[in-house]
């Protein structure tokens, strides 16, 4: 049984969720504080991670910035707002997907699954690829440029490890959003788009081994 920690500030939606959740066979523990939360992710272990952004003492973009200096949890965050900063910030901070309120638990659910699904494909023999002065561990999940190691959002380390196994192929942006989100993903375009700007940015100079296709997707030349 999957266990799911669910943390927000409003009882309504915190019981809509576990019901939901328990429907589906899932262990549910809830807490309104995101003290609390980071309290519980250091006491047990967790399937996912289920955070609202605004709640007293501790937001939600602090309790998962704290939750992500000692574990690797998914994470999707809930919020009222629904603007470019907003999931720019939270996918920043490690926040692995970015649902809306209001929203249906099903989606909500689905979404849930299909990060369980992955979280389970992703064991595999060691890995290591380099090309100049970027180097990508695989399976430590770890990437350098120039020697420097860098930080990534959950998405950026899948995107880059999807783009480097596929190299020199055309993907396009339907597929990547199919391989990296999953095949019942409903969300948009904006979400791959702001996870791309991301990636750039962290691969600094090696941006150039990523490269837009008009009209198609991206292609990772290397």
């Amino acid at each position: 049984m999957y266990k799911i920690l669910v943390v927000d500030d409003e009882e309504r939606i915190r019981t809509l969720i576990h019901k939901y959740a328990e429907f589906e066979q899932f262990d549910v523990v809830e807490t309104s504080d995101g003290m609390d939360a980071i309290n519980l992710c250091r006491s047990n272990t967790f399937d996912i991670i289920i955070m609202d952004i605004m709640m007293p003492e501790i937001d939600g973009y602090t309790a998962c910035s704290k939750i992500r200096e000692f574990c690797n949890t998914p994470i999707i965050m809930l919020s009222a707002r629904g603007e470019e900063y907003d999931r720019i910030h939270g996918f920043e901070v490690g926040v692995d997907d970015y649902v809306v309120k209001p929203f249906s638990v099903r989606e909500l659910m689905m979404r849930v699954k299909a990060i369980i699904a992955r979280k389970g494909n992703n064991n595999s023999e060691h890995e290591v690829f380099t090309k100049e002065g970027l180097s990508v561990d695989f399976t430590g999940r770890i990437v350098y440029v120039d020697g420097n190691e860098v930080s990534m959002t959950p998405k950026e380390y899948e995107l880059l490890f999807y783009f480097i196994r596929n190299r020199g192929v055309a993907l396009t942006r339907d597929r990547l959003i199919t391989e990296i989100w999953g095949y019942d993903y409903l969300g948009d375009d904006r979400t791959l788009d702001t996870h791309i700007k991301l990636l750039r940015s962290s691969l600094g100079t090696y941006r150039r081994f990523l490269v837009t296709l008009r009209g198609v997707g991206y292609r990772f030349e290397a």
